[in-house]
């Protein structure tokens, strides 16, 4: 399956190549290392402004995405069970990997979400968990995008999109101020939604993995492992922060 790139996605920008996504991945990493110590000794930024900006920028992407996934999988007559890639050039393959780049690219824009959390000092937040999720999503889409574009990928893009909607309609109520705190009592229920995604994702991939489905194996044994890590994370962040806090 990684032998032959798509030739629809392959000479896409940030897909022609793995050396982009790498130096995106790497100055990522440098960040996070080299970001805290040098707000050491700076004022922190409150950026309310522009944190709502961007959560409602990634809230109108993230219905946008989804939208296409749903509706161009409605009108491709998708399996959600066994729907091998469509390497054609007709007008709903093409829409659909054009959804499937967008996807890819908005893991690129996600590392913002790094970046407003160092810049306001919030260094506790950006976990283990947080850096794990943001830093192998790029590799992941990058691989999704120039091999497999549509297919039985899409799901997952689609699910994913439609849980951000309500993650960064979250952070944008968020960056409001103490104000809004009293509104936002739903976070655990957010988290319980992500892991929910999670059990879907995990169900979806090995189905097809005991069924005669023309979908690459390794694509959907490298999203199981993937998907069980995340959800082995969040339940370990759930239990620290609604079960054992509380406590």
């Amino acid at each position: 399956m990684f032998s032959f790139p798509d030739p629809r996605t392959d000479p896409w920008p940030l897909v022609y190549s793995p050396v982009p996504v790498t130096l995106i991945f790497t100055s990522y990493l440098l960040m996070v290392a080299l970001g805290p110590s040098c707000m050491r000794r700076r004022r922190r930024l409150e950026l309310r402004a522009p944190l709502l900006a961007y959560n409602l920028a990634m809230v109108a992407l993230s219905c946008y995405m989804f939208y296409e996934f749903l509706v161009t999988s409605v009108l491709a007559n998708y399996s959600y069970l066994c729907q091998p890639v469509d390497y054609s050039r007709s007008e709903l393959g093409m829409r659909m990997a054009r959804v499937c780049w967008w996807f890819f690219f908005s893991k690129v824009i996600e590392l913002l979400d790094t970046v407003f959390l160092i810049l306001r000092k919030k260094q506790g937040q950006v976990t283990f968990l947080h850096v794990y999720h943001h830093g192998s999503m790029l590799f992941n889409w990058w691989s999704g995008v120039k091999y497999v574009p549509g297919g039985q990928a899409f799901f997952i893009g689609m699910l994913n999109s439609f849980v951000h909607i309500f993650m960064y309609g979250y952070y944008a109520l968020a960056s409001l101020g103490p104000r809004m705190h009293r509104y936002l009592w739903w976070k655990r229920y957010l988290t319980i939604l992500q892991m929910c995604q999670f059990v879907a994702i995990a169900a979806h991939s090995s189905y097809n993995l005991f069924t005669e489905c023309p979908f690459p194996d390794g694509f959907n044994t490298a999203v199981f492992l993937y998907i069980l890590s995340l959800l082995a994370l969040f339940l370990r962040f759930y239990y620290r922060t609604y079960i054992r806090g509380k406590q």
